[in-house]
């Protein structure tokens, strides 16, 4: 069991990923309007909405999964945290968005696979690999999902940038954001995040940050992101 902000917690279902550093950088990058209806593509067992529940007592989150055991461990974790009226799952492909679900959300979230797919990915489990969400059917869903205005936001690697700046343009999602992470200071890119906004303007912001200074230290930023109090 991980212990998030607040009192909640997340459980995760045998064979789940643990509790990652890209879901606690992006749930930290995410700016949530005042009650936020927030749309999570590629759910899992409710991570991203549990911790974005967690920093904001008025949003509410729908999650899409399409794995049945990563669904069945996000109803638990809303059942064990009490979520029922702020949270739900619903177990379907992110690619089959449902008419009711169109244009209905100020946020769409996502910590989507990072690997390709195909035959040489077979035995990457299928929450790693582009098999049912690639970036094009991502944005694609994302676009469908938001209210004019809204933003999407999304973790990835940085070897991606321009595939998924790109991706974003062809559905009128905007780029506004754009956050490098740094694993140590003076060292690689190793994530990005970014903001896209549906029918936003040209216009991008650079953040830069470093989990750990070139001492091997927590950063102010590590600090931040994980919830840890100053002494």
């Amino acid at each position: 069991m991980e212990h998030l902000p607040n009192g909640y917690t997340l459980t995760l279902p045998q064979g789940a990923f643990p509790l990652s550093t890209d879901s606690m950088v992006l749930a930290h990058f995410v700016r949530l309007p005042r009650h936020a209806r927030v749309l999570d593509l590629g759910s899992g067992c409710g991570t991203l909405g549990l911790l974005l529940c967690a920093r904001d007592p008025n949003c509410m989150v729908t999650g899409l999964e399409i794995e049945e055991t990563a669904h069945q461990g996000a109803l638990d974790n809303i059942i064990r945290n009490g979520l029922q009226a702020r949270m739900d799952s619903i177990c379907t492909d992110l690619r089959l968005l449902s008419p009711e679900l169109t244009g209905k959300f100020d946020c769409c979230v996502s910590n989507p696979p990072y690997f390709a797919g195909g035959p040489a990915a077979a035995r990457t489990p299928l929450a790693r690999r582009e098999d049912c969400c690639s970036p094009a059917e991502l944005f694609a869903s994302a676009a469908r999902a938001l209210k004019f205005g809204g933003d999407f936001y999304l973790v990835h690697k940085p070897e991606r940038l321009a595939e998924l700046i790109s991706r974003g343009s062809e559905v009128n999602l905007e780029a506004k954001r754009l956050l490098l992470v740094r694993h140590k200071a003076g060292g690689p890119i190793t994530l990005i995040c970014l903001q896209f906004r549906k029918g936003g303007k040209p216009g991008l912001i650079l953040e830069e940050a470093s989990l750990f200074d070139t001492n091997n230290e927590p950063t102010a930023f590590y600090k931040s992101v994980y919830h840890i109090m100053e002494d």
